[in-house]
């Protein structure tokens, strides 16, 4: 028995020993979205300081509470929902107090189910009663000033029930309610009480299908029906200019996070990658035999928080993860997730931010958790400070520790690229926006470069401009005097392509019926195109080439260039020996390489034009894509009809079935593929059978 003890004490100490590690085990990095919505690791910019809970001030165990605020001098109100209370915390998370009751007209008046505490400037509290339909004023010491009952108002619907969720209060005594059920938006209160409105509204959301079979029912049937109602907003907070930020807890939604102005219209800056709206990709997990797709759906936010310099925080309450956004609407960093730890949570509620740190309340566990900045998020928060307070050197020194720690952080090389932009270092300033993925600012540094190499080199521009210039002029004219006369000019081969995509009449009756024609300089000219469109992915400029690096392959153009000519040349070529066509198949190859042409000859000088051109420029990179698409398409036309003796219409009708043929032959191949990996897994099947019954 004591051996049997022994060994059993022994394994629970080792347990112990082993569990210790993992409970106490923190994430040490989360991640940040690049450019191309991909998950790129990033070190943990928060981690927690300290957990509390009702038990350890002494006031008993908090219940399921709903919302927090932290004040003007740092002190921390938590709306302890079900305990009917409001705790009032010092700085440091002291217990300062605690509001369970107070005196109405000299009657004791209780909380009933509290969602909701703000405290303005002179330290009175506004409490989102919810469960009694009211909203009460105290002042510090807890006793009642005021309390503002249902709003009244003809635009109110008559059977609203008011149950005030979340309260906020502007300089000028305004009170911004977010009720239940309040579809038409964030209810605004004077100071005196009286309802003077809605603040900004969400659209209404609805499918097509559901509005049409709506339109066709009968009144009983309409109204049974489902109405189309706009979200109501989930929470608000005021920032320090008296801007509105509310959230919507509303899947997919367009727009989660608005900041709304005096007039409700939604003025929040969205010039990042993506819009503020938490997590814009799935997570894949890879396993054995297959991948499956982890946190699927959009993000839904559940609270926001203002913070200094223009920042501001979403809490996701799907995911458990709290997202913060500089000013212009690009994600700083993230933090947050699913789990018990203090790094964690069960069932967050509501977040706000007290200086540097941030507060968060935990309602599955009944905790309020205060993280601290770590040297990475203290790193990005005082960058951000320096570049909204337009100290730009010491941004940019702030930007490079940041990447030092991470390389992927294209905010930290924005800042440093727009530090040297105001230096007027435009050339570095530009390898460091495109580090960035910024294709505005780097437009705008390359502007002011090329302006700056004009002038400083414009003598020896122009210089090389004449010359040039006369040389031409000088051989053209030599040319002309040693050229002899002639009346008619037999063009050879290999002037035949360029005399077809001038002439194309001409050019493709000589390419057939004077035998000029070669296919080996069609084919040619279709591996030249390939080379070109490998080049111009590769080489276009960064304003106008939005191609990803690591998913270049130049094995891709024998996809996009060699098979549809392929398959246009055979589909062309079986259907028009049905329809009489005179072309044969090697005539065909001629026309559509011949037609190919303008392509190369335009495309190659465009990848260079590319690289000088900014992002108001850009228009006429395009313009030379249509140029030659419309050029190569007038060309296939006319060579067709040459070839094949077609009347115009009849020419027309060639390309459509051409097109019908092309799709049909990939329709068949795929099948093949289909059925043939269908065999060879019905062969595998069975030899795995056979071995296993051998």
């Amino acid at each position: 028995m004591r051996k049997i003890t022994g060994l059993l004490l022994a394994m629970a100490l080792l347990t112990a020993c082993l569990a210790v590690p993992a409970a106490a085990e923190e994430p040490e990095h989360t991640y940040n979205y690049s450019y191309w919505r991909e998950a790129e690791p990033a070190p943990l910019p928060y981690t927690a300081e300290r957990s509390i809970n009702g038990s350890d001030l002494g006031i008993g165990p908090f219940l399921n509470p709903q919302d927090v605020y932290v004040g003007a001098d740092s002190h921390i109100y938590i709306a302890d929902t079900d305990n009917d209370r409001v705790v009032h915390l010092d700085e440091t998370g002291r217990l300062a107090g605690v509001i369970a009751g107070f005196k109405n007209d000299g009657k004791d008046d209780a909380f009933n189910k509290p969602q909701g505490v703000f405290v303005d400037g002179d330290k009175n509290m506004y409490v989102a009663d919810t469960q009694n339909g009211r909203i009460v004023r105290l002042n510090e010491a807890g006793e009642l000033l005021r309390v503002y009952g249902p709003p009244v108002s003809s635009v109110i619907p008559k059977d609203f029930q008011y149950f005030p969720n979340k309260v906020s209060v502007d300089r000028t005594g305004r009170i911004y309610v977010v009720a239940k059920g309040a579809y038409e938006g964030v209810m605004e209160i004077n100071s005196q009480g009286n309802f003077r409105g809605y603040v900004g509204t969400n659209k209404v959301r609805f499918s097509p299908a559901d509005l049409f079979w709506k339109r066709l029912a009968t009144k009983e049937q309409s109204s049974q029906m489902q109405l189309f109602l706009p979200v109501e907003f989930a929470n608000l907070d005021l920032d320090d200019r008296g801007f509105l930020y509310v959230v919507s807890s509303e899947a997919n939604a367009a727009a989660p996070i608005k900041r709304l102005n005096p007039g409700g219209e939604d003025v929040l800056r969205r010039e990042g990658y993506f819009d503020p709206v938490g997590d814009v990709a799935a997570l894949r997990v890879s396993g054995e035999q297959q991948e499956a797709v982890a946190n699927a759906g959009s993000s839904i936010f559940g609270d926001v928080a203002t913070d200094e310099s223009g920042m501001y925080s979403g809490l996701d309450t799907k995911r458990n993860r709290i997202f913060t956004y500089n000013r212009d609407g690009s994600l700083l960093y993230q933090f947050g997730g699913f789990g018990m730890t203090d790094e964690a949570f069960v069932k967050p509620t509501a977040i706000d931010v007290q200086g540097d740190r941030m507060v968060v309340l935990d309602a599955g566990m009944n905790r309020l958790v205060l993280f601290n900045p770590t040297r990475y998020g203290a790193l990005i928060r005082t960058g951000v400070k320096a570049h909204f307070a337009g100290r730009s050197d010491e941004a940019a020194k702030t930007w490079e520790q940041v990447l030092r720690l991470n390389a992927n952080f294209d905010i930290a090389y924005i800042g440093i690229g727009k530090a040297l932009l105001k230096k007027g270092d435009n050339k570095t300033a530009m390898a460091y926006f495109k580090n960035g993925n910024n294709r505005k600012y780097y437009s705008e540094s390359l502007d002011r470069y090329r302006s700056e190499y004009v002038w400083n080199h414009f003598g020896a521009i122009m210089t090389s401009a004449i010359g040039l210039f006369a040389a031409a002029a000088s051989g053209r004219v030599y040319w002309r005097r040693r050229k002899p006369a002639a009346h008619y000019i037999d063009n050879g081969v290999w002037t035949t392509p360029l005399r077809t995509i001038v002439r194309p009449f001409s050019g493709f009756w000589e390419m057939k019926y004077e035998q000029k024609g070669r296919a080996w300089i069609a084919l040619l000219i279709l591996l030249l195109l390939v080379v070109t469109m490998i080049v111009k992915r590769q080489y276009t400029g960064f304003v106008v080439n939005f191609n990803k690096p690591d998913e270049l392959n130049s094995l891709d153009e024998l996809k996009f260039i060699v098979l549809p000519f392929l398959l246009f040349c055979v589909s062309n070529w079986s259907l028009t020996t049905l329809m009489d066509g005179e072309g044969k198949f090697r005539d065909i190859v001629m026309a559509v390489g011949y037609a190919m042409l303008p392509l190369v000859l335009i495309f190659l000088p465009q990848t260079l034009l590319s690289n000088l051109v900014t992002q108001g420029e850009a228009s006429f990179y395009y313009l030379l894509d249509t140029i030659a698409y419309l050029w190569f398409g007038w060309l296939l036309f006319i060579g067709t009809m040459t070839v094949h003796q077609y009347s115009i219409g009849k020419t027309v009708l060639t390309l459509a079935l051409t097109v019908f043929v092309m799709a049909f032959i990939v329709f068949l191949g795929l099948l093949c593929f289909s059925l043939l990996q269908q065999m060879l897994l019905f062969v595998k099947s069975l030899y795995r059978e056979i071995i296993v019954r051998w």
